[in-house]
């Protein structure tokens, strides 16, 4: 086909499947606001001055926003805020993630009465943080051990012993005025009664409060944040520092359900850092494939030049990178849809996919980047350029709200003890079908999902971390083909949404592409299990030839739809 006269049909039905009209104009607004002047790469300055800056960008988006509250109790626009200024400056994203989300999210979650004063919060004439993890406690939060002693007074929040100090961003005097959510245990008549959180002044114009302890740590190769360990010498707080009900309260649960309800804005955090992953795939993709195009090298005859972009082993890599951003972007938008749309009754579902989505799209995001990088030689190195940074602030989305691994691990237990993913077509079905490719990325699942539970049930195992060594690493195989299948039906449900017969066949070339990747790296798996045939091992290399061929044309267009232009697009320096 023409691409030159097919680009802006394909490339608009593409861009109203990844940003429908429901949610294009919220899109459209983040997309312009980092693409202007105050979001440009701030060369040369030193790190206290990009903290600064990351603090001053803040204001400028809550600036913008028309309703603060609604804002932060909304999960897919805080979703797109991440996914749009996680490429541009990881910083902001950080300290709006946790004001937005982890602060007033949760202090809307806890209190829906309104009965609290969230003014200063609004109007960011003070910045929330949220402070759980501990020097000593980092994914085994719910042992943490800074307390809140209750008296007739109120409360006295007290940090026992140094490795109980708070080690978490962003307490720090930069950027103004600070309270913070303190996660602690309540301690009442000497019975502790779990983790409660408590809204507690940290910094005032003129520095930390009286009994505030704030160390600045070292400087981190993520966003510009403020990192610090925070401690308390038996700060007294008032009745009404304490979030939500006092324990006795028949609403109030059991002291595991007070925990996970007091962290409850984790999950929404999740799909957030999620977000990050989608947003530095794209513009990295978008960079480096504009890049292919107009950067010339020797061809293979006397005196020829061509691009990039012509030459196969370039191309291959960039149309992978392409496909697996399609992906990502794919399943995160269900994600957010499973989580925004879920019920009482699958509500452990959607947040253990958003769990899952969240390694996923992160990691993957994270390779993504780097190939881009790569693909783009030196030009890539140069911080300007737009690859470096995004690369970084991927470190901070891997280990926040819940370290990927550790995050893949309990998710990983729940789908072993669930029920398994069955596929029944003959080995001979053609691997032209995108439905036969998804009955593949299942079988894949099924696989993983049979030997971890063999492993898991092995009797020569006595305890039970025996027996879960046994089966963690098939289990964490299993959570990848289970996300592989998902993305892949979800880039279907993609080309089904699509406008145009044209934008509807690219995505199919990118599901393609994507699926017989992923299948090839378990043919001997496939065809141990009568899934494939031998025959149809020896073609998969060439199946994935094909189709990046097949795929090549369509590059420019299935970037065109990110929408990624402005500062985000700029030309390489």
């Amino acid at each position: 086909m023409d691409t030159a006269t097919a680009v802006p049909t394909a490339a608009t039905a593409l861009h109203d499947v990844l940003y429908p009209p429901a949610t294009a104009r919220l899109h459209d607004r983040w997309r312009d606001l980092v693409g202007t002047a105050e979001f440009a790469y701030p060369e040369g300055r030193s790190h206290s001055s990009r903290v600064e800056r990351s603090y001053r960008l803040l204001r400028i988006v809550n600036d913008g926003l028309d309703d603060v509250p609604a804002f932060a109790a909304d999960a897919e626009q805080l979703a797109m805020m991440h996914e749009w200024t996680a490429a541009a400056d990881g910083g902001l994203t950080a300290v709006a993630g946790i004001h937005y989300n982890l602060f007033l999210g949760s202090l809307l979650d806890l209190e829906p009465g309104g009965s609290r004063d969230l003014d200063d919060f609004i109007a960011l004439r003070r910045t929330g943080t949220f402070l759980c993890t501990e020097r000593a406690h980092g994914n085994d939060a719910a042992r943490m051990e800074t307390t809140a002693t209750r008296d007739a007074s109120g409360f006295v929040l007290h940090t026992p012993h140094p490795s109980a100090a708070k080690f978490m961003p962003n307490t720090g005097p930069v950027g103004g005025p600070k309270s913070g959510l303190v996660a602690a245990r309540l301690v009442m008549d000497g019975e502790d009664h779990g983790v409660h959180l408590f809204l507690t002044p940290l910094q005032d114009a003129d520095g930390a409060r009286p009994g505030v302890s704030v160390e600045v740590l070292p400087e981190t190769f993520t966003g510009a944040v403020d990192h610090c360990a925070t401690a308390f010498d038996h700060v007294r707080l008032p009745h009404d520092a304490l979030v939500g009900p006092l324990p006795g309260n028949r609403t109030t649960g059991s002291g595991r359900q007070r925990f996970l309800r007091a962290i409850g804005r984790v999950t929404t955090g999740k799909l957030c850092m999620s977000a990050c992953g989608v947003g530095a795939a794209k513009v990295a993709v978008t960079r480096a494939v504009h890049f292919a195009h107009v950067r010339e090298t020797a061809g293979l005859a006397p005196g020829e030049s061509v691009t990039l972009f012509e030459h196969r082993a370039h191309q291959t890599r960039l149309l992978d990178a392409l496909a697996t951003t399609y992906a990502v972007i794919a399943l995160h938008r269900y994600s957010v849809r499973r989580w925004t749309e879920a019920t009482d009754a699958d509500r452990a579902e959607a947040e253990r996919l958003v769990a899952i989505t969240k390694g996923w799209t992160t990691w993957h995001g994270r390779a993504v980047v780097i190939e881009c990088r790569e693909r783009c030689g030196s030009r890539g190195v140069f911080r300007t350029n737009g690859f470096g940074d995004p690369m970084a602030n991927l470190e901070g989305p891997v280990t926040a709200e819940g370290d990927n691994l550790v995050v893949w691990s309990k998710a990983a237990g729940e789908l072993v003890l669930g029920r398994r993913t069955r596929t029944d077509r003959a080995a001979t079905a053609s691997l032209d079908d995108p439905d036969r490719l998804q009955d593949l990325l299942g079988a894949v699942e099924d696989g993983w999902h049979r030997r971890a539970g063999r492993r898991l049930r092995d009797r020569s195992a006595r305890t039970p971390l025996q027996r879960w060594n046994n089966a963690v690493n098939p289990a964490l195989a299993l959570v990848e083909a289970h996300a592989d299948r998902l993305a892949g039906e979800a880039l279907l449900d993609m080309a089904d949404a699509a406008g145009s017969p044209e934008a509807q066949a690219m995505l199919h070339h990118v599901h393609r592409l994507f699926a017989l990747r992923r299948i090839t790296a378990h043919a001997g798996q496939l065809l141990a299990a009568g899934h494939l045939t031998a025959d149809q091992v020896e073609d998969l290399p060439d199946l994935c030839e094909t189709a990046v061929v097949d795929l090549a044309p369509h590059t420019l267009p299935l970037v065109a739809a990110f929408g990624v232009d402005g500062s985000l697009a700029h030309p390489m320096h």
